[in-house]
């Protein structure tokens, strides 16, 4: 676990990315792998044995042909990678990083992820807003996909800037998962220095103020500056509203919320914050 990973596609966010992942890199001292993943392509070539309508009665040299476009479309994902990659170098040297290495592969990117993650101690990734269908936001199907499958820390931007954060505001329900957060955030270097704000939304009770001064207690043993909120309320909707106050932060979380009901694949609430959250979120495993 010694490289932060930036995965890059050239869509607008990447600049945000790249900015993130040299911020990451820097704190952590730690050398940044500027990663492009080139996903397979539907085959212009459906064979000699397909049932489609091409497939029957072509001829050979029909079939021949669209095999060749298949293999130079793929030489020209693959070149155009590289050069994305290799100008994404330059960004991230001018932003501060000593040592920058660069990787092109074919592959879906969670099976990526997983190949890269015993090398890796983040991936920082681009939150490609999906077009919001019946009044509902959808979330990347590919942070989706990586978030459930690599048991690294990941960074999502949400936005085709990136300003570093300048204070930490954790996503808290007392759960186990909610406690490695903070046990994680007490130990990593990454955001050392940073203020504190832990939220619970809950009922104001005495079991909640005593899990809240636990978790207080732990992060400011760090020297820390640590600010406890109760709030009542729905946690996605509370936590949203203080994050839309402060512009400059960045939220924290675990993968699973426990105090809620699981959706498939990830919990609702790490669900709805990636979708919707206006800063930086980083998932702690």
């Amino acid at each position: 676990m010694n490289k932060v990973y930036a995965c890059i596609d050239g869509r607008a966010n990447t600049p945000a990315v790249i900015d993130a992942a040299a911020w990451s890199a820097r704190r952590l001292s730690l050398p940044l792998v500027l990663a492009h993943v080139v996903e397979p392509q539907v085959s212009l070539s459906l064979g000699t044995d397909a049932n489609g309508a091409i497939g029957l009665g072509a001829p050979d040299v029909l079939l021949q042909q669209l095999s060749e476009l298949d293999a130079q479309r793929n030489q020209i994902a693959q070149e155009a990678g590289r050069r994305m990659v290799s100008a994404a170098q330059a960004h991230a040297t001018q932003a501060g990083v000593s040592q920058v290495d660069s990787v092109v592969r074919q592959d879906e990117l969670s099976e990526a992820a997983l190949a890269w993650q015993d090398d890796a101690r983040v991936f920082v990734l681009g939150q490609n807003r999906q077009p919001a269908t019946r009044g509902r936001r959808h979330l990347d199907h590919h942070i989706e996909r990586v978030v459930r499958s690599v048991s690294r820390t990941v960074l999502v931007v949400p936005s085709e800037t990136f300003t570093p954060p300048d204070q930490i505001v954790v996503a808290y329900d007392g759960s186990p998962t909610a406690q490695r957060v903070v046990e994680r955030l007490a130990a990593s270097p990454l955001l050392t220095g940073l203020p504190v704000t832990l939220l619970m939304v809950g009922t104001d009770t005495p079991d909640h103020r005593a899990t809240l001064l636990t978790a207080r207690q732990k992060l400011e043993a760090d020297g820390r500056h640590v600010e406890t909120l109760l709030t009542p309320g729905v946690p996605e909707t509370e936590i949203l509203a203080l994050l839309g106050q402060r512009p400059r932060s960045l939220l924290a979380m675990g993968a699973y919320g426990h105090s809620r009901i699981r959706e498939f694949i990830v919990g609702s609430t790490t669900t709805t914050l990636l979708r919707l959250s206006p800063v930086p979120v980083m998932v702690l495993r």
